[in-house]
């Protein structure tokens, strides 16, 4: 009887504990991070740590309206960097983005961002009628144009996703197929290769543990 108590005693805190490894689950932060002396409401000072962030960023989006952070502001998002004439990594990384988009397509605090590093020929109206080829038409998943520096500026130093022209390559552009995942306070909180099933299907399950960050 003692060892049946015992038994079930255990499997009991066992469940407690993973139930509450679950609950307790973080994404990691990357990008570079500093320590700043910050205070509290109280006035006490303390030492916290603040992590690299997406700065603010205006562009065209496939609508040709200008298209601000102010649209991802206070939402988890998905960027990535593509090409709409790119022929080797892009149609498979999209395609793989689109299962992630329609899973969340109803949930508000999610978007997507899709910056072309392509600056001399997608225009919006080349990056409206690629969204309505891809499947979509709403402004859940924007279609962003901007001039070079712009975006492979935003691209390599805040996102961390190498990106470039390169008369060698194939399509005249060399870029990472990343699917960078970013928190409502616009830390970078995951990078998932958009070519490979696996790690897609680990940014879906991601989300929703980052989304419950923000509801304790």
């Amino acid at each position: 009887m003692n060892k049946i108590i015992f038994s079930i005693a255990i499997c009991v805190l066992s469940i407690t504990i993973l139930s509450s490894c679950q609950q307790e689950k973080k994404l990691p932060f990357y990008g570079e991070r500093h320590a700043e002396t910050v205070k509290d409401a109280a006035g006490v000072e303390r030492i916290d740590t603040v992590y690299q962030t997406i700065p603010n960023w205006s562009f065209l989006n496939q609508d040709s309206v200008v298209t601000t952070n102010k649209a991802t502001d206070g939402k988890v998002y998905v960027a990535d960097f593509f090409f709409t004439s790119c022929s080797t990594i892009c149609p498979t990384m999209h395609r793989n983005l689109m299962t992630v988009y329609n899973d969340f397509k109803a949930n508000p605090d999610v978007m997507f961002v899709s910056h072309t590093i392509d600056f001399k020929y997608d225009k919006p109206s080349v990056l409206k009628k690629y969204a309505q080829k891809l499947g979509v038409d709403d402004a859940k998943w924007q279609f962003l144009y901007g001039s070079k520096d712009s975006i492979y500026t935003l691209a390599e130093k805040n996102y961390l996703v190498a990106v470039g022209e390169d008369s060698t390559a194939k399509d005249g552009y060399i870029h990472q197929g990343y699917l960078v995942l970013i928190d409502k306070d616009r830390r970078i909180r995951g990078a998932y290769d958009g070519t490979k099933e696996d790690q897609v299907e680990q940014l879906k399950k991601d989300i929703p543990v980052l989304l419950a960050e923000y509801k304790k």
